[in-house]
């Protein structure tokens, strides 16, 4: 569903990605971990159109979109999950998903997806007319979700889900990315600095040391691995 191969990207004359290559084949979830700096929003942001590609190839169900703009992205069937949430603080929770279905030109499809993400996110409901910037750090990263799923993508990416949640509601919130994968058939490309439970939720990963993929494998392959056991899941 989603190709990328030997993507660079720099920020002026500093290269943030060197010849990235991953793939991510549709329905299934595929992480990519790695340590702060290592350039993994970069990539994500990248795949959306808010970066600008130096050289390489992002291919998406078969056509190349790098250096679309990211409203053409989105129309294409792929959205971000931002890091920080970055939901409008000030706008509703109503009105923060209607944002996400902008590009909707049927509203009278919406319910659909407004009962999705309700049953999914009760709390949402619950909240619906409440300003976003007033709910907790979990329900906002609901939000965000819900938000992008207004678009009804088929390709969704999440930029470090647990950042800034409390942890009995990280827990919540990936099993609801999986429930998601699974009830909707929406393919998931994730950032994600807990590996372990990256990893736990993960078909495939890829590992990102300084701008480079160092190692990819199958999820579990990479949790018995001594090398990212050691560097990222706190053992070895």
């Amino acid at each position: 569903m989603l190709e990328i191969k030997d993507l660079a990207v720099s920020y002026g004359s500093i290269t943030a990605l060197h010849d990235v290559c991953l793939r991510v084949g549709k329905g299934d979830i595929v992480t990519l971990i790695g340590a702060n700096g290592a350039g993994k929003s970069t990539t994500l942001r990248t795949i959306s159109g808010l970066l600008k590609a130096q050289s390489g190839s992002i291919k998406y169900e078969g056509e190349e979109i790098s250096n679309q703009p990211p409203h053409k992205i989105v129309a294409r069937g792929i959205s971000q999950v931002p890091e920080g949430r970055m939901i409008f603080a000030n706008l509703t929770v109503r009105e923060n998903l209607l944002i996400g279905a902008y590009l909707r030109k049927k509203r009278n499809e919406l319910s659909t997806e407004f009962d999705f993400i309700f049953g999914m996110f009760p709390r949402l409901k619950e909240r619906l007319l409440q300003v976003a910037g007033t709910l907790s750090g979990g329900e906002q990263q609901m939000l965000a979700i819900g938000r992008a799923l207004m678009s009804k993508p088929r390709c969704l990416m999440l930029d470090e889900p647990s950042l800034g949640i409390a942890p009995i509601l990280v827990k919540t919130i990936f099993q609801k990315i999986t429930e998601i994968n699974k009830s909707l058939g929406i393919t998931i490309l994730l950032v994600e600095q807990n590996a372990n439970l990256a990893l736990e939720v993960s078909n495939y990963g890829y590992v990102l040391e300084t701008g480079r993929i160092i190692l990819h494998d199958q999820s579990s392959a990479l949790r018995a691995n001594e090398r990212v056991k050691s560097a990222y899941l706190g053992g070895g």
